[in-house]
């Protein structure tokens, strides 16, 4: 375990840094949401992606939306990340990526990784890919029932196995979303990966958002959840190059344990997103209300956008909860994650107060 005065101090000091970030955001990461179409049908999908329909923006759309962006914000600074939906259903999608990397942008993706051949890794190399996360949600049975696709594992794998083939990318990342169905699995699966040159191993766990609020079985329990975060810290005090998401607060003795920085929710402050139909929002992962739409870049031009409103974002989600105020630890959770935040009941829906710490 680090230093706990360390880590106290390091937590106050980003108190601080956040209050900043508050009047002073900073870009780090602009999610482009290419589509809602999706070739598989994965039981926790917080956009529940698929066969819906969905009003897409087009691809003279797209470049209008990237030249304002250079000439607004320049090129540097901050990553284009390409979402959705599977984003490779566009079938403009390297028409798009290609003038993005034309004009200077770094950007990355996540994927379900079933459409990539090699052919395909190579064209995003070639239209200047820097990084993608595949998504592997446990053991070939576990993941193709998880995500409704037959074959979907073999698909994917190969994808990662590609794209390790093509090479030239900064990071190949494999992502798994942990459930009280597939945490048994956990073991089985580093052991495959382990086998792999992939850059990092991301493991999170399933929230209740979008279509997982449907299947409140597969949440973990408490004791997943003490397994799941032990399990991610062993590794990496062993060396391996796994972590844990961004998501969630989890108490002085975990915080910089099992990630590489400390627990701040990003939304409004480091991130925001551009929906399928051009909405400007925070964090593409929170629920799609009215009131946090906060322009549409078909009419405004994002850096107005991001620079005068988003207020909605900028504040401590804490103030709102009774029992968020008594905790002993507010002051470096601030209500933790806006993406799993009850606005009707005014409280987190994930909270590790008494899971993994008092």
């Amino acid at each position: 375990m680090l230093n706990p005065q360390l880590k106290e101090k390091n937590l106050q000091r980003l108190a601080v840094y956040r209050d900043g970030l508050k009047v002073m955001p900073q870009l780090h990461h602009l999610f482009l949401e290419l589509t809602l179409r999706c070739n598989e049908r994965c039981l926790h999908c917080g956009s529940s992606c698929g066969d819906v329909p969905s009003e897409e923006m087009s691809t003279e759309q797209y470049k209008i939306i990237l030249d304002q962006l250079k000439e607004d914000l320049g090129t540097r600074g901050y990553m284009l990340c390409i979402t959705g939906g599977e984003p490779l259903l566009r079938k403009d999608f390297f028409e798009i990526m290609g003038y993005a990397n034309e004009l200077g942008f770094n950007w990355g993706m996540t994927s379900n990784g079933t459409l990539i051949t090699e052919e395909t890794a190579q064209k995003l190399r070639d239209c200047g890919m820097k990084t993608i996360s595949i998504s592997l949600d446990g053991l070939p049975e576990t993941h193709d029932a998880f995500r409704r696709t037959p074959g979907g594992w073999e698909k994917g794998m190969q994808g990662v196995k590609n794209l390790l083939k093509v090479g030239g990318f900064q990071s190949v990342q494999v992502t798994t979303v942990v459930t009280h169905q597939n945490i048994t699995e956990l073991d089985a699966l580093y052991e495959i990966l382990n086998d792999l040159d992939i850059d990092s191993w991301r493991v999170i766990n399933m929230d209740p958002i979008g279509r997982a609020k449907q299947h409140p079985e597969l949440l973990l329990t408490k004791e997943d959840y003490r397994y799941m975060i032990e399990f991610i810290r062993s590794k990496r005090i062993a060396g391996e190059p796994v972590c844990y998401g961004c998501s969630h607060y989890l108490g002085m003795e975990y915080e910089r344990e099992v990630r590489d920085w400390y627990f701040l929710c990003a939304a409004g402050l480091y991130t925001a997103s551009i929906t399928v139909n051009g909405d400007i929002i925070a964090c593409l992962d929170i629920e799609r209300r009215p009131e946090f739409v906060q322009g549409n870049i078909k009419t405004d031009r994002f850096k107005d956008v991001w620079e005068n409103k988003f207020q909605i974002f900028r504040k401590d989600l804490s103030k709102e909860c009774e029992k968020c105020r008594e905790c002993s630890e507010e002051k470096y959770c601030h209500g933790g994650a806006y993406h799993t935040w009850d606005f009707d009941n005014h409280c987190p829906q994930v909270c590790f107060k008494e899971i993994l710490f008092d």
